[in-house]
Parts: structure tokens; sequence; C-alpha cells
């Protein structure tokens, strides 16, 4: 099915409340401003907030998670919910994630439980009850163990995927309660990241925290990700800004994390990279969705549609389709494939493209920065070597 041409600068579209019917797809294709078009997709069949969104099967499908207590597996090229996973959870799922190398996956809900579904049959394998409200969750690379996060006590959770089997508890690992936890790609560490506005590194192996930041941003953390390398880390935050951590180098402990900011005019939600760490895309309380070349630190479009929050996002492996969920009960699926070509895109990268003297890969900067003052590596040589330049994102 062919997607459609939608302006992605417009804000003022009717709201789209959520639906009760997972098979029903429906399409908006309204045209604004012919030059800054991207094609998009638009999923509707929860009956309330989406929580989480997450690209899987060789991105043929997309799995949603939402306060309407259910969780819904898509297919993204025929826009049909193929299952739905309900009638276990008696309130609003806040995150869904999948099992490596299984037919399963787990939520996680404010009902103080964690389940874990067959994704053929819809049925339930087995239920584990914790002390409080669950916030987030997350499943190690191997398919064998489950992080998640509570705010009784603050304590984190670590468990078998197999029965759920709790073989960790950590309370207080926080002094309020976490927003996000997510295991590193090797397995062998947890980020988590909360109100208090700390964020915190937990070593499986250990069995204790090896990294604690703190006082970095001046708001709740709300969401974290890594690169599929691991050596870096992204937190989002309701200060309106993004971070990088380079967690092989940890030179942010002199120097603190690389800012990413001045888009976002509301708190950001949630952040998540491309497979080859080139693009990554946030989400914010604005209702906007945002792009950032990565080699650059650079701003390159912002996709508007949603009619509230964007809670959660997603790119795909071949970063040609990026999926958005939000408070207003629907999933996004925009083609970002030609977006270079976008005329507001090429004005913001035109003649800024540089090569690194370090690594020898191509990189961009601002146009509005002055030519003795640019860099001469990457962002990431940068990050190695401690170098001081911090160009702001233009913003649209």
């Amino acid at each position: 099915m062919a997607l459609r041409d939608s302006d992605p600068l417009a804000l003022d579209e009717p709201a789209g409340g959520g639906q009760d019917h997972p098979g029903r797809r429906e399409e908006e294709t309204e045209v604004r401003q012919p030059s800054s078009k991207v094609p998009f997709k638009v999923l509707r069949g929860h009956g309330e907030a989406v929580t989480g969104c997450h690209l899987c099967f060789d991105d043929s499908r997309l799995l949603t998670s939402s306060h309407d207590n259910t969780a819904i597996i898509w297919d993204t090229d025929r826009l049909v919910a193929l299952q739905c996973y309900g009638g276990s959870h008696s309130a609003g799922i806040s995150e869904c994630a999948l099992v490596p190398g299984t037919n399963r996956m787990v939520t996680v809900s404010w009902d103080q439980t964690m389940v874990c579904w067959d994704l053929e049959t819809a049925k339930t394998l087995w239920t584990s009850r914790h002390a409080g409200l669950l916030t987030s969750c997350s499943v190690s690379s191997d398919g064998k163990l489950i992080v998640c996060v509570s705010d009784m006590d603050n304590e984190m959770d670590i468990s078998l995927a197999t029965n759920g089997e709790c073989l960790h508890k950590v309370k207080e690992h926080h002094s309020s309660t976490m927003t996000r936890c997510r295991f590193d790609p090797q397995g062998q560490h947890v980020a988590t990241v909360s109100v208090d506005r700390t964020i915190k590194l937990w070593d499986l192996l250990a069995q204790r925290t090896t990294m604690s930041i703190n006082s970095n941003h001046s708001n709740t953390v709300s969401s974290c990700c890594f690169t599929d390398s691991g050596r870096f880390l992204c937190t989002a935050s309701w200060d309106r800004s993004l971070q990088l951590w380079d967690l092989e180098t940890g030179a942010f402990r002199s120097r603190g994390g690389l800012r990413l900011g001045g888009v976002h005019v509301g708190s950001v939600s949630s952040c998540a990279f491309s497979s080859d760490a080139q693009l990554l895309v946030s989400g914010s309380y604005d209702r906007t969705v945002a792009l950032w070349d990565m080699a650059s630190q650079c701003h390159t479009l912002s996709l508007k549609g949603h009619s509230d929050w964007v809670t959660d996002v997603s790119i795909s492996m071949d970063k040609k389709l990026v999926a958005s969920c939000s408070r207003d009960g629907t999933c996004r699926l925009w083609s970002v494939e030609a977006c270079d070509v976008i005329p507001e895109v090429v004005e913001k990268t035109e003649n800024q493209l540089l090569k690194c003297g370090q690594c020898g890969g191509s990189f961009c900067v601002p146009r509005s920065e002055a030519s003795d003052q640019l860099p001469t590596n990457c962002v990431f040589c940068r990050m190695k070597t401690g170098g001081r330049y911090r160009p702001q994102p233009p913003s649209l």
C-alpha cells in the first residue's frame, strides 16, 4: 500500500481519538505545504493513550502498548492488527518488550504485574506480581533476563524470562520513581533514569551501581537508549533536552554530557538511535518528533501531526521508517527515506559538509557557525578527545 503525503509541519489537524477496534485502519491525507511533505501512515485501534511502540521482525511488525490495558502487534504494510493481547491487566500497560529468540513478549502495568505472552496465541504464559506500579521493562539481548522498575521503594527487579522468577531485587536504587530502564546491547549493564534527575548504570556481574550521574539534567530524566555498540547512552529529559554520554572513555565525568537542545518546546519523552548510531529520534510533549544527525549534532527535521503528547519513538533498521505513538491514541509510521531532499532539510545541511580529520567520515555543521570556529572532527571523535565545540542545533 502506498504511503499518503501530508505536511509534517502542520499541528492543527483535528484530534483523532482512539478506537475500540484493533483491526481498524485509517490514513490521513491532508496536504498543507507540498515543499515539506513527508509520507506517513496512521494506525488506530487502541482506546486510550498509546504508551510504547517498537518496530520488530525486520520492521514488518509494530508492537504497541496502551493505557487501555492491551498490547497490539500490527502489520506495517497492510496497516492491520494481527493480534491483540488483553484480559490479563486490570490497569494501563506502561511498556512492552519482545523477548529475543522466542515467540514471546512481556508487558508491565500500573496494576503491579508483569505478564509474559505467547505472540502467536495471545495466551498468558506467566504473571509476576510486584509491590508497586511498574513503569518500565527491558529484556536482555540474549532473551534470558528481564528488568522492570517499580515506584515502591524505587525498586529494580531482574528476573528470568522463562518463568518470571526474580533473581535480584535492588531497593532504593534511586531516590524517586524510575521512568525508564534499559539493558545495554551486551546484556552486562542496566541503565536507569529517574524523576530524581539522575542516571545510573548497574553491573549485573558485580551486582552494584558502577556509574551514577547527578545534576546534569535540570528536570526529570524521562527516557534513555543505547547505541548498538553499547558505547553511547542518550538520555531525554523534561528539561527539553537530550544528552549524550560516552561510557567507554568516561569523559563526561570531568566535562558532562554532550547536550542537544533548542528544538523541543516541551518535555522530551523518548529517544531512539538508529542501528548505525547516525540518526537519533526524539519524541516530546510538544506533540512533535525530531530527527537529529548524530555526526554533526544537527537537528534536521521535525515531524508534526499528533494531537497530543508523543510518548515513544522507534526507528527501522534501514532508517527509512520512524514510528511514533501518542496520548492521542494513535501510532504514526513516517517514511523518512527521502527527507534529505526536503527543502527545509537541504537548507539546513547544504554547504555544511566537512570531513572528519580523525576518522575520515563526513559530517555537517550549522551554517551559522563562523568559519574560524568550525570543528575538525565529527561528534564521536570529539567526544573521544574531549573537544569543546558545542554548536546549538538550529530550530525551525
